[in-house]
């Protein structure tokens, strides 16, 4: 390849990113502050974007330069350009290659329906009404298949749509990690549940009241901004907003926003949505500017992503050390709640294990089982061993086989996340494979910062935020997982160190 068609497709590609941050300062505001009326029009804007970004990257020009097509297979070609140059390449032939398959007209219909089926979602767990959401939920589900369909698959249409989200997963590799996390995980959480804790704590035993009640949303909010400051949240180039599920969104490359969700009952749920939706920001602030203009200034794969959210959120915002540094403020704002209770009460109340419906709000150990149960049914849903309409009776059977409980409305059951209604099939495995990644990157990192507790009960956050810019930011979408993870590991990805790690923190 010449630089000539080089630079002709950095130029393409510089405008499909200006079109993509355009489309998602609309989706942005769709979630936070559109007129309810205006979805209509809103989905037929993003529809068109959508079209144009399809165009573009599958026009006549790319088509030409692509057309020797075995040739872009493998990163070893065109030893005589730059290294970046050839991932970059690598890049995007692999999304011209997957976008050339799909129809205009089934891009611009997903796109319209992604923001029909939010809208109508978000209005039906308001109501706690699955049957508002199903007509769209059907159709979401089959333009998915339709999609798989269009890129073909080998064994099942699930692993055409699983790659778009974690490149090179397939189910059969992720069948036996996820068989194999929750035996080990059952047979932990069962421990925890009938023996407690290192402390001889059974979940019974620890006190968490104290974080129920009543939080001022105001309140919250401060000391959410105030824990974004420590992390080196930049409110220059990012900020934060509120919606009905928390996400983080990039509109630039200096301008990524995040939201949160506050419940004025429980105070942990604001807090702790606050620091996973930083850990993606952080992430996306972490590019070398090197990449900026260009596809690869984005996250490798979303298992990756998670693997920065879940990271901040649980290895460090429930940490002892974090619960050290934090208690102070805590007390400050909350007082009352805080009264005759220690770092330590706030520790083991937030660490609290036992079963409950809501994902988001989950404790790490049983957080493994929620995403077990969303893998495996929407896996059915695509290979047609799952009716839409049986949907909400086999999340309830599932949620009783592994976690004992039922769910008691639809709200806090089959209607409790986005992602499905965004057409987000194969984004719910990432989560768990993200907290794999998370405890194999700290493992690694321990071994040049020392032990990350300590460093937070410091308050050295820039210690660790530097090691991560150094060894996963930079690279944005330069590697693929895998070989993301042999570079800053230097193995393969491996599940045992996630495993030693809950085993360690709770038992």
């Amino acid at each position: 390849m010449n630089k000539k068609d080089i630079s002709l497709l950095k130029n393409i590609d510089n405008e499909i990113l200006l079109l993509s941050h355009t489309a998602a300062i609309l989706g942005w505001d769709q979630e936070t502050y559109m007129p309810q009326n205006s979805v209509e029009e809103r989905s037929s804007q993003l529809a068109l974007l959508s079209a144009l970004i399809h165009e573009k990257l599958t026009s006549e020009i790319t088509a030409s330069i692509f057309k020797d097509i075995k040739k872009y297979e493998d990163i070893s070609f065109e030893k005589d350009i730059s290294e970046n140059d050839r991932y970059f390449i690598r890049k995007i032939f692999n999304a011209y290659k997957k976008q050339s398959l799909l129809p205009v007209s089934l891009v611009k219909e997903i796109s319209k329906q992604t923001s029909i089926s939010q809208h109508t979602w978000a209005k039906a767990k308001e109501d706690n009404n699955y049957k508002l959401f199903k007509p769209e939920l059907e159709k979401m589900i089959s333009l998915q298949k339709q999609k798989a369909e269009c890129y073909g698959y080998t064994g099942t249409p699930y692993n055409a749509l699983l790659d778009e989200y974690e490149k090179g997963a397939i189910v059969s590799q992720i069948d036996k990690i996820f068989h194999d996390i929750e035996l080990r995980i059952k047979n932990l959480l069962d421990k925890i549940l009938v023996n407690g804790n290192a402390n001889g704590n059974k979940t019974g035993d620890i006190e968490d009241s104290f974080l129920y009640g009543k939080f001022d949303v105001k309140k919250q909010d401060a000391v959410g901004r105030k824990v974004l400051e420590w992390l080196g949240f930049d409110f220059n180039s990012a900020r934060m907003d509120t919606s009905a599920h928390p996400f983080t969104t990039t509109l630039g490359f200096s301008d990524v926003r995040i939201t949160t969700h506050y419940k004025e009952n429980y105070f942990p749920a604001g807090l702790y949505s606050i620091i996973h939706e930083c850990g993606h920001a952080l992430y996306e602030m972490g590019f070398s500017k090197e990449l900026k203009g260009t596809s690869l200034a984005e996250g490798t794969s979303l298992g990756i992503h998670e693997s920065q959210s879940r990271f901040w959120e649980n290895m460090v915002g429930r940490g002892k050390g974090f619960a050290k540094l934090f208690w102070p403020v805590f007390c400050n704002y909350f007082p009352e709640a805080g009264k005759n209770r220690t770092h330590e009460d706030f520790f083991m109340a937030v660490n609290k294990v036992k079963p409950s419906l809501v994902r988001i709000n989950a404790d790490e150990v049983t957080y493994n089982l929620h995403i077990i149960i969303r893998y495996r049914l929407e896996k059915m849903l695509v290979e047609d061993k799952l009716s839409v309409v049986d949907l909400p009776a086999a999340w309830n059977n599932l949620y009783k086989e592994l976690l004992d409980l039922t769910p008691d409305s639809d709200s806090t059951g089959v209607l409790q996340d986005i992602h499905w209604s965004t057409g987000a099939i194969g984004y719910f495995p990432t989560y768990l494979l993200g907290n794999l990644y998370a405890a194999q990157f700290v493992a690694t990192m321990e071994k040049e910062t020392g032990n990350v507790d300590d460093l937070v009960e410091a308050g050295n956050f820039k210690i660790i935020l530097d090691w991560l810019r150094n060894n996963i930011h930079k690279y944005g979408a330069l590697y693929t997982p895998d070989e993301l993870v042999q570079k800053v590991t230097e193995q393969p990805l491996d599940p045992s160190y996630f495993l030693v790690y809950l085993d360690k923190k709770y038992r």
